[in-house]
């Protein structure tokens, strides 16, 4: 008999696309005996649980449970559902998400194959919205100027990788790591992956494990999302130095310069030709791969549309990355 599998995922207010994640577990090839779906939910207010009360009714063949989740945050999210869940093997997805029907079955025969102690694969992403920026956001969450050399968002070869963004992995690795760490607000995967790593084990990739991933529909979104991923990430950065990636780097180092150069411009005349130039510069590039897009994908919009979407990700994630460090100082003298 195959594994039991727990798929876990947190939500909140997720009325839009949590339907998409539901069907999507429906149509699994793997055992649906073997299967069962245990959602973390952070006290929505909108009809999410609504949604998944009409599905339990519609599908009582599947096992779907939810649990609420009091801190409402993702990493006591996950672990709670951790907690309520009985598989052998955990498979980590998001409410965002909408996995290819092979999912399941390939993250267990990773396992069952030795690949890794936490499996998981990319990414395809979709627009949140049929609106054009929200289609200029999903390009620029795949562009390699906006993730750099993110591999679960790019054309990756199956390997080993730094992370992957909704992993699968055995229950005893919890017991032998310690859960996902709920001092971490975001980036609670790749800390997550980071102990893997340092205990030992391997972050396996396997391109043929696909899902979708609607991303953020509007610029203010992303630049919640952004801030967010860029403060936590020096937080876990404090505890991990040694994990810090280019592309994590750039943004910080970048926001840092625009605005010295702004404050300097204010007494120093040549530092103005200084920041005039950075601002050419980066918005020709970021122009540039605008064009290059828009003319491939043939959508006119792309031509401002993806500088919008990278610049509002360089400068959410670099702003964030940078409060967080301001703020550990004041708490340090503090």
């Amino acid at each position: 008999m195959p594994p039991s599998v727990s798929i876990i995922v947190p939500c909140y207010n997720e009325e839009a696309t949590i339907r998409h994640l539901l069907d999507a577990v429906l149509a699994q090839t793997y055992p649906r005996e073997q299967l069962e779906l245990v959602i973390s939910d952070g006290l929505s207010t909108d009809r999410t649980l609504d949604v998944i009360i009409a599905f339990q009714k519609e599908h009582a063949d599947l096992s779907v449970r939810v649990v609420s989740n009091e801190a409402r945050t993702i990493p006591s999210g996950l672990n709670q559902a951790i907690r309520e869940s009985r598989g052998e093997i955990i498979v980590r997805l998001d409410a965002h998400s909408m996995p290819i029907p092979e999912y399941v079955e390939r993250c267990v025969a990773a396992h069952q194959e030795g690949k890794g102690e936490n499996v998981g694969g990319v990414w395809e992403i979709r627009p949140g919205a049929d609106t054009w920026i929200a289609e200029s956001i999903s390009f620029a969450a795949a562009h390699p100027l906006g993730v750099g050399d993110a591999m679960y968002r790019l054309n990756a070869k199956a390997g080993a990788v730094d992370t992957v963004p909704f992993g699968s992995f055995r229950r005893t690795l919890i017991e032998r790591i310690g859960a996902f760490d709920e001092t971490l607000l975001s980036n609670e995967d790749y800390e997550f992956n980071t102990r893997v790593r340092e205990s030992g084990g391997v972050v396996w990739l396997d391109p043929s494990i696909r899902s979708v991933y609607f991303s953020r529909s509007t610029l203010g979104k992303l630049a919640s999302q952004y801030w967010r991923y860029g403060y936590w990430k020096l937080q876990m950065l404090r505890r991990y130095p040694h994990t810090l990636r280019w592309r994590q780097a750039l943004p910080p180092v970048f926001v840092l310069i625009f605005f010295s150069l702004i404050v300097l411009s204010l007494w120093i005349v040549f530092v103005r030709y200084m920041f005039a130039a950075q601002v050419i510069v980066y918005f020709a590039i970021l122009g540039l791969a605008g064009l290059k897009l828009a003319i491939n994908k043939r959508k006119g919009f792309l031509l401002w549309g993806l500088p919008f979407a990278i610049s509002t990700m360089h400068f959410s994630w670099g702003t964030g990355f940078l409060w967080s460090g301001i703020l550990s100082l004041f708490k340090k003298n503090g």
